[in-house]
């Protein structure tokens, strides 16, 4: 249990109110921690000023209570708290002391099991900057979760059997110079798709040659299913690429095609259930009387949509792992679909808890991006694009460092702007990806963290290790800042359990920007180095704990930290 939950709990419990809303007052003169005295009577003629004020001669004779304020003053409805600050740095910095890494975790969801499924990726298209976004929110979810005590799984659900694979076969058939290209193949699929779309826009008379792939890749015999299984495994080596390169992980993996024929037979007892039925050659769930319309399960030409394969889907994540939750990481347009498919889970006997997690689209500064229309940044572009600029700034910063060093540190900061561009907007919003902006060492980027990290740690550098040996008197840390810090890093464990509770990693995105503004504004105001050595030894115990946080925060954002830059 942190440091301000005990405080909180302990408060809640002397005044005998467990629905007490507590929050952190905008300036340190007006407190540390504030209570608002609205609703704490029953008596609603009561003033709330009377009862701040009655509230706070109460607790001022409680000792127990007094050991950990220096003040307790009421201001109108509101009581505020003013820490003790030498037991304020010392339960702090010595919780960050002893749990290190494992700082802000907690135990809220254990041996609770939940999945959550994210990458839902398409082999034979291209990943592009739109898919960024679900493996980076997915990931993070996943790490929150973790963080947060739950058994989180991983996993990953490949469409590795839908039109889009018959239109792209179609496609390279016709067109056999594909095959001596020199880009990597994968890539050279989703190229492929791009085009084939196209094509079948303008002349959809060509549209019966795609149903016959489909339909012979279904059959699982013949040439079309042999050039699938090829192809598919150039799409999956070009994901397991992608992947390897954002240290992207899951338990295990499933795939339209392992699946399909079991969501057939499970059409079928839907059928004689009375779940689905036959409309006009094709089948269908009526959800009508649900508000939740029509959803097609097979169309009238045999081949099979969606939620065949997805029906399946949950049935073999619910048989193979004991889940108490299931959670899909897909983009907003699927809203309606989700909604459908866990309706007629729940008519087939389903009680697990199923989640739609949906997020927004990425668009470009021109507009909108397309996979059909090839109006796309590739996740190859993207990645080259800003790893050559970053190149170049960290080699002219750092004359004296060799290429190799140059290279790494520019790699690593380009997955840390990715992923980072990716998590600070909310999972509701568009996201207007300019690379331009992204690049930028001040503002709201990686870059900025990353270089407020690095610079933490070249503080600790230039001091011996010895200065952490012995007792340090954190009683010295008196400055106002030094009070702000200590409460923005007290919360990081609540912004942990917040950014979970509301799926939403940019609750720590923007934690993670603000207490870098402030240890940077520290730096700049406060003489650290040159300070007398006591107050030096206790300064420099402040800077190891801020950069811990950091690093524990971007840890959960998927996101490596540098320690030089």
């Amino acid at each position: 249990m942190s440091f301000l939950t005990e405080i909180k709990n302990k408060l809640k419990s002397t005044i005998g109110n467990q629905d007490l809303i507590f929050s952190y007052p905008p300036r340190p003169e007006l407190g540390d921690l504030s209570l608002a005295c609205f609703n704490l009577s029953k008596n609603k003629s009561s003033n709330p000023a009377d009862q701040a004020l009655a509230l706070a001669k109460t607790l001022k004779k409680d000792k127990e209570i007094m050991s950990f304020f220096a003040q307790i003053e009421p201001t109108g409805p509101y009581l505020n708290f003013f820490f003790k600050p030498e037991l304020l740095a010392e339960k702090v910095l010595g919780e960050i002391k002893i749990k290190k890494e494992k700082y802000g975790h907690n135990k809220n969801g254990e041996g609770r099991k939940i999945m959550i499924e994210y990458s839902n990726g398409n082999t034979h298209k291209e990943c592009h900057i739109g898919h960024l976004r679900n493996i980076a929110y997915g990931d993070s979810i996943y790490r929150l979760l973790m963080a947060n005590g739950y058994g989180a799984i991983p996993v990953s659900y490949l469409n590795d059997f839908g039109i889009h694979v018959a239109k792209t076969l179609w496609h390279w058939k016709k067109n056999p110079a594909y095959a001596n290209q020199t880009e990597p193949k994968g890539y050279l699929l989703g190229k492929c798709y791009a085009e084939a779309s196209q094509k079948l826009k303008e002349r959809p008379e060509y549209q019966t040659e795609v149903v016959k792939i489909m339909q012979d890749i279904e059959s699982r015999e013949g040439e079309n299913y042999q050039l699938w299984k090829e192809t598919r495994n150039w799409s999956l080596e070009y994901y397991a690429e992608i992947y390897k390169d954002l240290g992207i992980k899951f338990s295990k993996y499933f795939y339209e095609s392992e699946v399909i024929d079991e969501g057939l037979k499970m059409v079928n007892s839907l059928l004689e259930k009375g779940i689905l039925k036959k409309s006009e050659g094709a089948i269908i769930a009526d959800l009508e009387k649900y508000n939740l319309g029509i959803l097609p399960i097979i169309r009238s030409d045999g081949t099979a949509l969606y939620p065949v394969a997805d029906l399946a889907l949950a049935v073999n994540k619910f048989s193979l792992f004991d889940l108490e939750e299931s959670i899909y990481v897909v983009d907003v347009r699927q809203s309606l679909y989700f909604k459908q498919l866990f309706k007629v889970l729940e008519l087939l006997g389903y009680k697990q808890k199923l989640v739609h997690l949906p997020y927004d689209f990425v668009t470009l500064p021109e507009g909108m991006m397309s996979s059909r229309s090839g109006n796309i940044i590739t996740y190859q572009e993207l990645k080259n694009k800003i790893k050559i600029r970053l190149e170049k700034e960290t080699a002219k910063r750092h004359e004296d460092w060799d290429e190799e060093k140059v290279a790494e540190t520019a790699w690593t900061l380009t997955k840390a702007i990715i992923k980072f561009e990716m998590l600070k907007t909310g999972a509701d919003k568009i996201i207007t990806f300019n690379i331009e902006e992204a690049l930028k060492f001040e503002g709201y980027t990686a870059c900025y963290l990353e270089y407020s990290y690095a610079r933490l740690k070249s503080i600790l550098r230039k001091e011996s290790n010895n200065y952490f040996l012995g007792k340090t008197n954190l009683g010295l840390l008196t400055e106002i800042k030094e009070k702000e810090l200590l409460i923005k890093i007290a919360r990081y464990p609540e912004i942990i359990i917040a950014a979970n509770d509301k799926k939403n990693p940019s609750e720590l995105t923007k934690y993670l920007f603000e207490l870098a503004q402030l240890s940077n504004d520290y730096y700049h105001a406060i003489n650290i180095l040159k300070a007398e050595k006591r107050i030096k030894k206790a300064r420099l115990s402040l800077i190891r704990a801020i950069s811990q946080t950091i690093k524990n925060g971007l840890n959960i954002l998927g996101i490596e930290v540098l320690e030089e830059m």
